[in-house]
């Protein structure tokens, strides 16, 4: 996998420099004249770990979750003081982690941000099902929250009992929902369990719009190295069969696909802390993404708060791109929207994608990866599985490498991609 992953971003940058994260800190980021920048906010805490996720989270106890708030709070008026002036941003997304461990100090998070930041999109919030109650939903939406997204993982028991998850009541979840309601309700579910079939993920998209969802999503299931999932992947063709089969059942049935693996039932239902081209992370593990530097926080909620009572940023590992480097990360990730503008890259770059990567589109035409249409190039239902293919190597090459070391190391001298 990582031989793949090297040869590709060898021909895409044109260099055999690799991607070097080092232990660089700087105090002040340029984010200040950075367009169509997002907001992301990690909360770590989860109340169960479950052995299948891979992302940065820790054991839920009340008195480190308000130590770790009250320096996540610092964090942001630390970056948000450098501006002149408030920041126009496109949105703010929560994820974890279970954010809702921290329902009743979002508010307060939210407000320390638009002390800083002028929100134009909305305010998204991962939820656990658990969380699902009108209480806690009203809770959100009084401190602004407008999008919410559930991580179902299936509603079926054989599934929820392979991913170790208890069965979700499902009357109480679209009551709640129908008792307040939002711009966007998001379910997440993941595909490629073993024994799961498109019936299978069928039963869980119908059932998901029924209950109250606008918006779902469908991602692969991915092996970390570094988790206790004893999943096995499933096989190339399998998958294919199963994503193509969930994509044109979606569009069949008036869905509108907004990136590889999500699809809305209204034009207004979308949920993605993706797909930016510039964003600001706050919170340990979370990333930064730049103009010209790529930034991750520290893993370790205790070094993120003992860095932040120094008055200093919890950056752990700083990228700092060539020119083609950086054209890569803005490639692979605005890809994930399935269509790429050649306007956009240009007014981004000053350089037309022909020009940088002309061979590359000509090439992904006539494999039948892409489609071209006045200077938007759209994926193909081909296209979009080996996008998603390829991001399954770079995710085992590239960022299960990182996790797995940063989960280990809170600030590492230096990592080599």
């Amino acid at each position: 996998m990582s031989v793949i992953t090297s040869l590709t971003r060898m021909w895409l940058t044109r260099s055999s420099r690799p991607f070097v994260f080092t232990n660089e800190y700087d105090q002040r980021l340029p984010f200040e004249s950075c367009p169509s920048l997002g907001l992301y906010v990690h909360i770590p805490f989860c109340q169960h770990i479950c052995g299948f996720c891979p992302y940065c989270k820790t054991v839920y106890s009340r008195e480190a979750c308000d130590r770790y708030i009250d320096a996540l709070i610092r964090e942001i008026h630390l970056t948000g003081t450098q501006a002149n002036t408030k920041k126009t941003v496109t949105s703010l997304y929560f994820g974890g982690g279970t954010p809702a461990l921290a329902a009743g100090r979002l508010a307060e998070i939210i407000q320390a941000i638009e002390e800083h930041f002028r929100i134009t999109e909305g305010i998204g919030v991962e939820l656990h099902p658990d969380n699902v109650t009108p209480s806690l939903l009203q809770t959100l939406k009084d401190a602004g929250v407008t999008r919410i997204s559930i991580g179902i993982q299936s509603f079926q028991e054989k599934f929820q009992a392979v991913l170790g998850r208890s069965l979700i009541d499902r009357t109480a979840l679209a009551s709640s929902l129908s008792t307040v309601p939002f711009q966007t309700v998001s379910m997440d579910f993941i595909f490629a369990l073993p024994g799961q079939t498109f019936e299978d993920l069928k039963l869980d998209i119908d059932t998901a719009f029924s209950s109250g969802a606008n918006h779902i999503a469908v991602y692969p299931f991915i092996d970390f190295t570094f988790t206790s999932s004893p999943i096995p992947p499933m096989p190339k063709d399998e998958k294919r069969r199963l994503l193509d089969a969930v994509t044109a059942y979606c569009l069949e049935n008036g869905c509108t696909r907004n990136s590889i693996w999500t699809f809305s039932k209204e034009e207004t239902a979308r949920y993605s802390s993706m797909t930016r081209d510039n964003f600001l992370g706050f919170g340990c593990s979370a990333t930064t993404l730049l103009r010209d530097q790529f930034k991750i926080n520290t893993f370790s909620t205790e070094e993120y708060c003992r860095r932040i009572d120094r008055g200093l940023l919890p950056t752990s590992l700083t990228l700092r791109f060539s020119l083609r480097q950086r054209m890569v990360y803005y490639l692979f990730w605005t890809a994930y929207s399935t269509q790429v503008s050649d306007r956009d890259f240009e007014c981004f770059f000053g350089v037309p994608l022909k020009k940088a990567y002309g061979l590359e589109l000509a090439l992904a035409k006539l494999l039948g990866f892409v489609t071209e249409e006045d200077g938007i190039y759209r994926m193909t239902l081909k296209g979009a599985f080996y996008y998603h293919y390829y991001e399954n190597f770079y995710t085992l090459a590239y960022i299960d490498k990182m996790w797995g070391i940063m989960r280990k190391e809170a600030f590492p001298e230096r990592i080599e991609l």
